[in-house]
């Protein structure tokens, strides 16, 4: 087994004042070398949006891009014609293929939190596609809930690549085994809040891992805590 740390404190930062971010991976204004990706995992942001704030319309274009909400109220209006309100604990992913616009504001009375995830996709100009579906909570407690994957079905969004993005939220001294496959497969593991180890390492709120080279990760609950875990593959 390898892995790598990434501590919440040496992430990239970026605030526009209504927008405050944390990024994992290089974007936007911030770069650096060593943090491009991980895998076909291309970006992760932890995004704070202030009321009245948002994401005026702008496009995309192959790439599937997951918005996991942790917070608050946020609008999502696309061209494909969909216009939604999602909040805490719901997931949306578009399939941006061809190329598709949209927008996104906070049009609640509170803050919205939320974590933009960037995956590359499997396969190229599809036509675009938007889902969305709810996982509340209190129905997922000591359960490694799968919330994306490639399959078809009415359990989780569907993705456009061979990856999978599971919630958990697990009572203290909880073991979950993960088994993935050792072929070309990595996972990223980034922890919303407690406490966990993984490979013999702790990892705390807002620290991540990514691990590779192994069938079987464990993954052990030092404190109460949320986490989200991508499996993605290293490569095409």
């Amino acid at each position: 087994m390898q892995y790598i740390i990434h501590p919440a404190g040496e992430r990239g930062t970026k605030d526009l004042g209504w927008l405050q971010s944390k990024f994992s991976f290089s974007f936007s204004s911030y770069q650096n070398p060593v943090k491009k990706n991980f895998g076909l995992l291309h970006t992760f942001n932890d995004d704070l949006v202030k009321t009245g704030g948002g994401f005026g319309l702008h496009p995309h274009m192959n790439m599937e891009i997951i918005s996991i909400m942790l917070q608050g109220k946020m609008n999502h209006k696309d061209t494909m014609g969909y216009t939604e309100v999602v909040e805490k604990d719901w997931v949306q992913i578009m399939s941006a293929g061809t190329g598709l616009r949209h927008e996104e504001h906070n049009v609640g009375e509170e803050e919205v939190r939320f974590l933009q995830i960037w995956v590359e996709p499997k396969l190229d100009n599809i036509n675009p596609r938007y889902q969305k579906r709810y996982f509340p909570e209190e129905k997922r407690k000591n359960k490694l809930q799968v919330i994306v994957c490639n399959e078809e079905g009415i359990d989780h969004c569907w993705i456009n690549q061979n990856a999978k993005l599971s919630l958990g939220f697990f009572e203290k001294e909880k073991i979950i085994e993960y088994k993935m496959n050792r072929v070309n497969k990595c996972m990223y593991l980034f922890v919303l809040d407690g406490s966990i180890s993984v490979a013999g390492q702790t990892v705390y709120k807002r620290d991540a891992i990514g691990v590779w080279d192994t069938d079987t990760i464990h993954i052990h609950i030092e404190q109460e805590a949320r986490f989200v875990v991508i499996e993605v593959p290293i490569n095409h």
